[in-house]
Parts: structure tokens; C-alpha cells; sequence
């Protein structure tokens, strides 16, 4: 009997089997020590074994250093000392995913508190009457996901993506409007008025912006900032319980499916390293002592 398990650490840790509910842990404080214990935990409650698993998908950021290097090198010993095949996911991209599927009036995430404020707008919510169906359509192709999460420091891992990237590459690429980067949620807001501008004016579209991720709320005044602000849901996909759980293992197992390029499974910093290579010792007086060996 084949699984698939996920192990992200991006914010806080998620671990489960795909199919069941996921263990999460959201205190930064212990984590990253309960991680070994919980995975154990999530295979053992599935009624599974180790050598059971077939795939593991596990985060690789974007997220601050400790954390997210712990799930990725606990992924990596499983999958060795299994055999398992490991698949690496970024944070962002599902974030959209998770939108696109909430404002197509997908069932998926009924239920999901966080996401209960976000209209449902496409064809899953149509009566049958075809004009309705498509100005539902046209208004569902009116909003981008600005994908965030926390990246601490006052500021946010951030992209902005125009619906499902879940496609071949190329395309995939055309969608996402602003690639992964780190910012101040100010400067984020300027540089998505400028995308917003600048898409707006090639396809004739007055873009609506949904923010989601772990930070949203936080930041929620800068939001209003955006030229066209649409909802604000402040949680991740994996806090979507078992359906979130699977949506991010399906992401990220769809580009095989699809023959997309690889994705290292390495983490996604973005920050530059707080450590440098010091400078030279400086002379004092003319005295030449630092040059020696």
C-alpha cells in the first residue's frame, strides 16, 4: 500500500498522509523538535509503514533559515533510508492554487474559516444560463493571488500570480506576474500597482488583487494601498486540513505528470546571509603586523 507524505516547515510544520488530516504544529519554539515525533506519529495513526511511503513532497520555501532546513533535511533522511521518491514544493505557487480553487466556487475548501469571506465567483456556482456563466467566467479571470508568507524582519516572501499555475512550464511562467522575492509589504505594494498597470493596460482589465498567506492580516492596512483590493485570507493552504494537504502534494506532484523540468529540492532563502567575509585588518600607524602570516 503506496502514500504519499508531505513535511513543510515553512511556518511552523505540517506532516501527513495524503487522504488524512494533517499534524500541525505552530509554535516556532518546538517545532522543529516535535518533527521526527510527529512524522512517526502521522504514518503510524495511517496504519502504515516506513517503507510504505512512496512519495514524499516537502516545502522548500520560501522561509527563514532554521526552520525550513530542518523539514528538508528530515525529508531528505526519509527518502534515502526509504526509497521514496522526493518531490520539492515552493509555498507561494499553492497559495494561488488555493484561490483559484476557492473564487471558482470549488467545494474543496467549503468549511476553511479563513477562506469563508472569499466570494465564489466561476462556473461552479452557475445556474446553467450561459451569459451568467461567462460573466462569471470574465470576473474570476479579473483577480490575481498575491502570495505571501511571514519572512519576518517586518517584511514578506512574496509573488504575484494571475490564477492556477498548475500548467506546462511556459505557461506557468506567463502567469506568474511577479516571480519569489522578499520585500517590505510597502514596496510590494508599488511593485504590484506597477504590474497591475502594466497588465491592466495590455489586456483592457481592471485587476482585482486577493492576498493569502501567513502574514496577510498582519499587514492589512499597508493592503489598502493596492489599487483594487479584493479579499485578504490570512492562512496556507496546509492550514486547509486534508484537502489543503492534498491540493499541495497534487501541485507539486502534477509536473511530472505535465514533463516540467525538475525543481531541486533545496531551500529557498531569498535573504542574503546576515554573515559577510570581514574586511582586512586595517594598519595602524604604518605598521605592516597585519600582513603577516
Amino acid at each position: 500500500m503506496g502514500c504519499t507524505l508531505v513535511i513543510d516547515t515553512s511556518f511552523g510544520s505540517t506532516v501527513g498522509i495524503v487522504g488524512r488530516e494533517p499534524i500541525v504544529e505552530t509554535d516556532s519554539r518546538t517545532h522543529v523538535e516535535k518533527l521526527q515525533v510527529n512524522i512517526a506519529r502521522a504514518v503510524e495513526e495511517a496504519g502504515l509503514a516506513p517503507t510504505d511511503i512512496e512519495e514524499i513532497v516537502v516545502g522548500i520555501g520560501p522561509a527563514p533559515f532554521t526552520g525550513l532546513r530542518a523539514g528538508i533535511v528530515a525529508a531528505k533522511a526519509l527518502a534515502f533510508a526509504t526509497g521514496a521518491k522526493l518531490v520539492g514544493q515552493n509555498v507561494l505557487d499553492p497559495q494561488g492554487e488555493m484561490m483559484s480553487f476557492v473564487l471558482d466556487g470549488d467545494e474543496l475548501f467549503d468549511g476553511i474559516d479563513f477562506l469563508a469571506d472569499v466570494p465564489r465567483l466561476g462556473s461552479h456556482q452557475s445556474d446553467g444560463d450561459d451569459s451568467d456563466a461567462e460573466a462569471k467566467e470574465h470576473e474570476l479571470d479579473r483577480h490575481v493571488t498575491l502570495c505571501v508568507n511571514d519572512a519576518r524582519r517586518k517584511q514578506l516572501y512574496f509573488s504575484l500570480n494571475h490564477g492556477s499555475i498548475s500548467r506546462p512550464d511556459e505557461e506557468a511562467a506567463e502567469r506568474r506576474w511577479i516571480e519569489m522575492d522578499i520585500d517590505y509589504p510597502e514596496h510590494i505594494v508599488e511593485r504590484v500597482n506597477a504590474a497591475l498597470a502594466e497588465y491592466g493596460e495590455r489586456d483592457g482589465v481592471s485587476y482585482v488583487v486577493d492576498v493569502a498567506g501567513h502574514g496577510a492580516a498582519k499587514y492589512a492596512s499597508v493592503w489598502q494601498g493596492l489599487r483594487a483590493l479584493g479579499s485578504v485570507a490570512d492562512g496556507s493552504i496546509l492550514d486547509a486540513g486534508k484537502a489543503g494537504l492534498a491540493a499541495f502534494a497534487a501541485t507539486a506532484l502534477s509536473r511530472e505528470l505535465r514533463g516540467d523540468r525538475d525543481v531541486p529540492v533545496e531551500p529557498l532563502y531569498l535573504r542574503r546571509p546576515d554573515a559577510e567575509v570581514p574586511n582586512p585588518l586595517k594598519h595602524v600607524l604604518g605598521h605592516a603586523g597585519a600582513d603577516k602570516a
